[in-house]
């Protein structure tokens, strides 16, 4: 009988140590190397190997330790990949809550209305968060990997903003920004008013680029569009110099001069009929239902009073009268 209790004592006392060290374990502040820490479990990464990229950033907790919470508490098939950042103070049990709940770090890529496709590489290139996959490969592989049918990048990415784990590849945000530019793309071609000049929703894209580039102040682009819309009606020249400049690529410093408006390129609209070929930059939802719905008008020119606004005209002799009184003062 003493032999009994004496057992049992011994059980118990065991069972109690055993439940203090559980709970020191993890509810124990765990040292780290930097604070904050930060590191990245890649998709479709273990228990095991995530624990160990732990352990290597830095945490001190054996990744063996972290492995057998997980499998203890049966969350080891439940780790999220992503990028994640921690603080001091953090225990065994609160990391594994954050790895099995995703709390990751999220990076932000802005895309802004009337950007180039050239600008927009440049700012995935520049980004620290991102992973530059897309740097070394052509327009050409690039319209391949996302999916695009077109020949040409320009305008087809949709301006928004872009949340992603930190280290995701750049080209993953390219083809999330295609494919966000698809159904807007439809939904206005949809709309469109039944007589618009323009065959295709490709061609509406291109309509809806120049109208972007040429709206200074939001109020003033319904009436932007309407005049682009009234010109390719009659059969005019679009005259826009948005279009020209970007036909100059490069070559263009800031300054467009009258040479410039002569030299023909494929998208300089002073010598060339109808839409350029491709779009000119990203246009926002506003310039594309602009460009599939603008408002009944009888107005074919502009002119930028200086202040962010536009004066519109309906005939030559108006148009020039406002160019004299807004750009020759």
């Amino acid at each position: 009988m003493r032999t009994f209790k004496l057992v049992l004592l011994v059980l118990i006392l065991a069972f109690v140590a055993a439940i203090v060290g559980v709970s020191w374990f993890t509810t124990r502040h765990l040292p780290m190397r930097t604070d904050p820490t930060m590191f990245s479990i890649p998709a479709g990464a273990s228990l095991r190997s995530a624990a160990q990229v732990i352990e290597a950033a830095g945490i001190d907790i054996p990744a063996w330790q972290l492995e057998m919470l997980g499998r203890v508490m049966g969350r080891s098939s439940k780790i999220k990949a992503g990028s994640y950042e921690v603080e001091q103070g953090l225990t065994a049990l609160a990391l594994l809550d954050k790895l099995t709940r995703g709390d990751v770090t999220q990076g932000e890529l802005v895309l802004v209305e009337g950007k180039t496709f050239r600008q927009l590489r440049a700012m995935l290139n520049e980004h620290p968060d991102l992973t530059h996959e897309s740097q070394k490969l052509s327009d050409a592989k690039i319209l391949m990997i996302v999916g695009a049918k077109e020949a040409q990048p320009e305008g087809l990415f949709f301006p928004d903003t872009y949340l992603f784990n930190k280290g995701s590849s750049d080209l993953d945000v390219l083809r999330r920004a295609y494919k966000a530019m698809q159904p807007k793309l439809a939904a206005a071609w949809e709309k469109r008013e039944s007589t618009l000049p323009v065959k295709t929703p490709y061609e509406l894209l291109i309509l809806a680029s120049i109208v972007e580039k040429e709206t200074g102040l939001p109020a003033d682009r319904p009436q932007v569009a309407a005049v682009f819309v009234n010109r390719l009606r009659r059969g005019m020249l679009l005259q826009t110099d948005p279009t020209v400049i970007y036909g100059m690529g490069e070559r263009f410093d800031g300054n467009l001069r009258k040479v410039d408006l002569q030299t023909d390129t494929p998208w300089n609209t002073y010598t060339r009929p109808g839409l350029p070929p491709t779009p000119i930059a990203m246009p926002g939802l506003a310039s594309l239902q602009a460009a599939a719905k603008p408002p009944p008008s009888d107005m074919l020119y502009f002119v930028a009073r200086g202040d962010g606004s536009s004066e519109f005209s309906a005939t030559l002799d108006e148009h020039n009268s406002a160019v004299a009184k807004f750009q020759k003062r």
